[in-house]
Order: structure tokens, then C-alpha cells, then sequence
């Protein structure tokens, strides 16, 4: 795509992933975006690099504005290499004046590509560039989500290019948020944060704090993915403020997968004992919704109820599978049980138990179906979700 001026003299020059689907384990249905920024003053910076299969492309959108080669200033915000894949090629066109990066940064770049020979500026917060007319200054954000990330902000603009933070995974033709419909690209980012913030929820209400504490104003947040906050950048602010504390809604979420639809059976009526006690819920079987989105949904979700059938002495594939994901990224404050059904063994309730626990959930009693649920048995199931959502009615008036 061409390059959008995004402030005056400053450019978005990124690209967009139309195909990718995946994103280490995030599905990614509507492609994703590698955003690069590029600053024009009396010195030049570029913002961050691209994913390198993009690296011609990149150039070429660089080229619309100016020689390459006239960049003097390389900005190392985060170098997983969806961002500084690009790099070492960039280096060797527009031969910088200074790399600057934080000090993991610069560690991070020497291991990932052994150059040890680049011209580094290592940068830590407060630590401020002078361009000619505007300035950058310097925001480590460690861990948000590599040790190191960082975020550059030009006072005079008011401008915060946020790295990995405030981003989504979303290739559109357009820009800025207030071109697109917002129950969508607040969708995305919401998926964005569940997937790959979680983990790191402490660091973000830290981060947020002490944004508020230097009294830095926001009037456009340009992230490394999706879309630029042009119009009302307070309401993904807010939206990580929200997610970061984890707060639960009055919804619960019944996943579960099934061999011969006894599991299944038993999903239902839990899930009619949740309606009985006024509690919003969702069902995802696992044959048919991905982890990532499930993910999405536990954000805000107040219950997990987790159903497997056991197989060879254990859990489903499938369940084992959302566990794994689900005990990195560190869910709190959730109220859980498990269910399901068995042949001759029944450890899948139990070893879903015992994972719920790990993850310091409100832990409620399970239930166990031998082979084909009877009325007596999905009355306990039904039980078991109003037993949950009077929990979650408790826990939302305490």
C-alpha cells in the first residue's frame, strides 16, 4: 500500500499480511498488519522494520516518500521479528547514523542476527531524541510481551507509537479506527489483549499507571498491528484498564468436546441450570471453535465449566490442548468445574479438576457420567450450573 501521512510529516509505511492464519497458535482469520512508522525533520527515523518476506515491498512504500538511504535513524521498538525481520537489510541499505533500542533490545538483536558491529544507541526510559522541530522520548515496557519491548512517544503530536501494545490482528484497506466499525475493531483488539496480554495483565496496569504518572498526553496511539487510535484513543485506554484488572462479567462459559454426545448432553443441562439462575452463558465445542477465540471469551467471563470424555486415561485432545494454552496466559478470578462422561475409567473430570485448580480458579464439585447420561444424571448436571451460577450471582454482590 501506499504510504498515509498519519501526523504532519509523519507516515505509516507498514504492510498487510491479506494471507496469514496463524499467529504462533492465534488464529488469525482476517490477516494481520506489520506497521513501521517514518518521521521526516531535519533528521529522518524510521520506526520499527517488517516481517522480512515483506522486506521489497516495505522499500518500495519507504521510496514513495524518500531515498531510503536518507533515513538516519533506525528504531528498534521490539524485535520479534514480525518487526525486525526487515532489519539487517535495512541496515545494509540506509547504513544509519545510530540503531537505537532498549538495552534487552540491543541483546535481543545481537542473538537473533550476530551483528554485533551495529552502530546501537541503547535508550531506557526518559531517555529523549531530538529530530530538529519534534523530539522522541523512550518507554520501556519489558515484557509487554518481550523483555525488549519499548514504546516511542513525540510529545509534539501528542503521539504514542505503541509497539505490541494496543494492537490487533486485522489486515483492512484502511487506517484509523474511525474508518472502520468499532464493535469490530474493539472485537480484535479484545482478541488481541486475551492472547497475547493476559499473561502480563500486572505490567499493563503498571504501564497505565505510569503513563498517568508522567502526565503523557495521548492524542493518537499507532501500534506495530491493525488499526491507528486516531479519534478516541481514551477507549482502548480504558478497554486495557478493564482487561488488565480482569474484571468479570455475569457470563459463563460452558467448553466441552464429545466422542458420542454424552458430554454434549451434559453441557446442555448445565447449561439450563445457568440460565435458571439468570447467568448469561456461551457453549463452544472444541471440534469447532479454536482456542484463541475461546480465549477471547474468557477475558470477561465469570465461570468455566470444562467437559471431556476420557480417552485412554485422559482428557481429550482437544481440552488438553485449551489447558495448556489457557494455564500461559493465566486467566484469574474465574470460578470453575469439570464434567463428563466415561466408559470404564472417568480420570478426564479429575485431571480437568486438578488443572482448574493449578490455575487458582474457585473450584466446585464436578460430575461424572458412566457411558449415556440418565434423567437422574443431567438433573445433577443441571444442579452443577445452578450451583455455579449461584456463585457467580455471590461473587458479583460481595
Amino acid at each position: 500500500m501506499n504510504p498515509v501521512e498519519i501526523k504532519k510529516d509523519i507516515y505509516w509505511v507498514g504492510v498487510l499480511d491479506w494471507h496469514i492464519r496463524d499467529f504462533h497458535g492465534y488464529s488469525t482469520p482476517k490477516g494481520t498488519t506489520y506497521n513501521a512508522y517514518l518521521a521526516m525533520d531535519e533528521k529522518i527515523a524510521l520506526f520499527d522494520t517488517v516481517k522480512k518476506p515483506f522486506l521489497k515491498e516495505f522499500v518500495a512504500s519507504l521510496s514513495r516518500i524518500i531515498d531510503p538511504k536518507r533515513i538516519d535513524y533506525l528504531i528498534v521498538n521490539h524485535v520479534e521479528m514480525d518487526h525486525s525481520g526487515a532489519v539487517p537489510e535495512m541496515i545494509e541499505l540506509i547504513q544509519p547514523e545510530k540503531v537505537f533500542c532498549s538495552p534487552m533490545g540491543k541483546k535481543a538483536l545481537i542473538q537473533h542476527y550476530h551483528r554485533e558491529d551495529w552502530p546501537f544507541e541503547v535508550v531506557e526510559t526518559g531517555k529523549t531524541l531530538s529530530l530538529g522541530r519534534k523530539s522522541v522520548s523512550f518507554l520501556e515496557t519489558r515484557m509487554l510481551h518481550w523483555p525488549d519491548s519499548m514504546m516511542s512517544y513525540i510529545p509534539e503530536e501528542k503521539l504514542l507509537l505503541s509497539s505490541d501494545g494496543f494492537g490487533q490482528h486485522w489486515a483492512t484497506s484502511q487506517r484509523f479506527d474511525d474508518e472502520v466499525d468499532a464493535g469490530e475493531l474493539m472485537k480484535h483488539a479484545a482478541k488481541y489483549y486475551a492472547n497475547i496480554l493476559m499473561l502480563f495483565s500486572p505490567l499493563v496496569r503498571k504501564l497505565l499507571a505510569k503513563v498517568a504518572e508522567l502526565g503523557i498526553e495521548i492524542d493518537m496511539i499507532a501500534p506495530d498491528h491493525g488499526l491507528i487510535w486516531r479519534s478516541d484513543p481514551g477507549s482502548i485506554i480504558e478497554a486495557y484498564g478493564r482487561w488488565s484488572r480482569q474484571e468479570s462479567t455475569r457470563k459463563a462459559l460452558v467448553i466441552y468436546d464429545t466422542m458420542w454426545q454424552a458430554t454434549e448432553s451434559m453441557a446442555y443441562a448445565i447449561s439450563e441450570g445457568l440460565k435458571a439462575e439468570g447467568i448469561d452463558f456461551k457453549l463452544f465445542n472444541l471440534r469447532l471453535n479454536h482456542r484463541s477465540d475461546v480465549m477471547t471469551e474468557v477475558l470477561d467471563a465469570g465461570a468455566l465449566v470444562l467437559g471431556s470424555p476420557t480417552l485412554n486415561n485422559g482428557m481429550m485432545p482437544t481440552m488438553a490442548d485449551l489447558l495448556c494454552y489457557m494455564k500461559g496466559l493465566r486467566p484469574t478470578g474465574k470460578i470453575g468445574a469439570a464434567f463428563g462422561s466415561y466408559g470404564w475409567s472417568g480420570e478426564a473430570v479429575k485431571q480437568i479438576t486438578e488443572a482448574m485448580t493449578e490455575m487458582n480458579m474457585q473450584v466446585e464439585e464436578g460430575v461424572r457420567v458412566q457411558y449415556a447420561p440418565r434423567k437422574e444424571d443431567l438433573d445433577k448436571c443441571f444442579e452443577l450450573g445452578r450451583q455455579i451460577g449461584r456463585a457467580m450471582n455471590a461473587a458479583q454482590s460481595a
